[in-house]
């Protein structure tokens, strides 16, 4: 795999599931497709991972702490069973030996986190509380906050539009269900957008609605994963 993959951070970059390419990891059964990657094995990265069923990977050590979300089935280790819909965080230092009986989908960042951000986070899908949005037709999950970073999930109901608005921290956006839309272009489930700083949109949903996992506050920030190199 290559070491350098969309480091850019002054570049719009869109993925879509068509341009999906997949990769073996180091662990059998275990398979990556890259978003956003530096470094060599270990990297701050951005990735797809999928376990198939009865896969497992060796316990390791978060040299600069991981997050994830769960897309599909269930992600397990030796602290609990995460199901579809859960969001983790384990700060640098951290370590676990994670698997999947039935298989799993996830989107796992690391090493980016803020120096300072030790928070060891697990939310569930029944311990989730979605707030109103800013506009009718929007509901937001506060997922984690630190240091003007912010990550959430949010629901458009069909046929909602917000706003044009500026970017000051760049925008990362994953595309979880539906068809999230903006002048643009259209992205539908399983896309991969990433803004640059200042950047400018006016997103919108059609007849489909949208639910997309989306951070903000990171492209610029002094992230633990700046140190590595490809």
């Amino acid at each position: 795999m290559s070491a350098e993959i969309n480091t850019d951070l002054n570049q719009r970059i869109v993925q879509t599931p068509d341009q999906a390419l997949w990769y073996e990891s180091p662990a059998k059964d275990i398979h990556r497709r890259p978003l956003e990657r530096i470094g060599a094995e270990v990297a701050k990265a951005t990735s797809l991972v999928r376990y198939l069923p009865g896969s497992q990977f060796a316990s390791h050590q978060h040299g600069g702490g991981e997050e994830i979300l769960v897309l599909e089935g269930t992600f397990s280790d030796e602290h609990g069973d995460y199901p579809a819909g859960s969001y983790l965080r384990n700060p640098p230092g951290t370590s676990h030996a994670p698997f999947s009986k039935e298989g799993c989908l996830l989107l796992v960042k690391l090493w980016q986190f803020s120096a300072g951000d030790t928070e060891q986070l697990c939310i569930r899908p029944e311990q989730q509380h979605w707030q109103p949005g800013l506009v009718p037709g929007l509901q937001v999950l506060p997922l984690h906050q630190f240091d003007g970073i912010n990550t959430a999930l949010v629901r458009w109901a069909p046929n909602t539009r917000f706003q044009p608005h500026v970017h000051a921290g760049g925008e990362e956006i994953y595309v979880l269900e539906g068809v999230f839309q903006d002048e643009f272009g259209s992205y539908p489930k399983g896309s991969w957008l990433r803004s640059p700083r200042w950047s400018k949109h006016q997103p919108f949903t059609g007849s489909e609605g949208a639910l997309i996992y989306v951070k903000v506050g990171h492209l610029g920030a002094a992230l633990l994963g700046d140190q590595l190199k490809g």
